[in-house]
């Protein structure tokens, strides 16, 4: 079984809400450092949100104030919550662990090709104007 399964996403208008879950099994990853971050076909991917073992939150500008990422470590589970979204939301999002990373590292280096088996499936997440 993968280590990390998401379930969420989906299509909204814009203004509208989501929600992201990522359930993590074999490991108490969410213990640690999890991120989400998004991909657009053809460009790099960027770190959305992470989250470290202090609980220290970090975002990238453009999401602070909409997302909200949190966790569950007693379901090894971390979500993202994302309101007011808007069109350049779109995006597929994935889940990773990032270890013993601080949230501030994280969201710049989530995307390494290192962590690419600590991540979701991915989800679409579609924001229609």
């Amino acid at each position: 079984q993968a280590p990390l399964v998401q379930s969420g996403g989906g299509s909204v208008q814009a203004g509208g809400s989501l929600r992201l879950s990522c359930a993590a099994s074999g490991y108490q990853y969410a213990d640690y450092c999890m991120g989400w971050f998004r991909q657009i076909p053809g460009v790099e991917p960027e770190g959305v949100a992470a989250i470290d073992s202090d609980g220290t939150t970090t975002y990238i500008d453009s999401v602070k104030g909409r997302f909200t990422i949190s966790r569950d470590t007693n379901k090894n589970s971390v979500y993202l919550q994302m309101n007011g979204l808007k069109v350049e939301d779109t995006a597929m999002y994935y889940c990773v662990a990032c270890g013993g990373m601080t949230a501030f590292r994280a969201l710049g280096e989530m995307t390494t090709e290192a962590l690419r088996d600590y991540r979701g499936q991915g989800t679409q997440v579609t924001v229609s104007s």
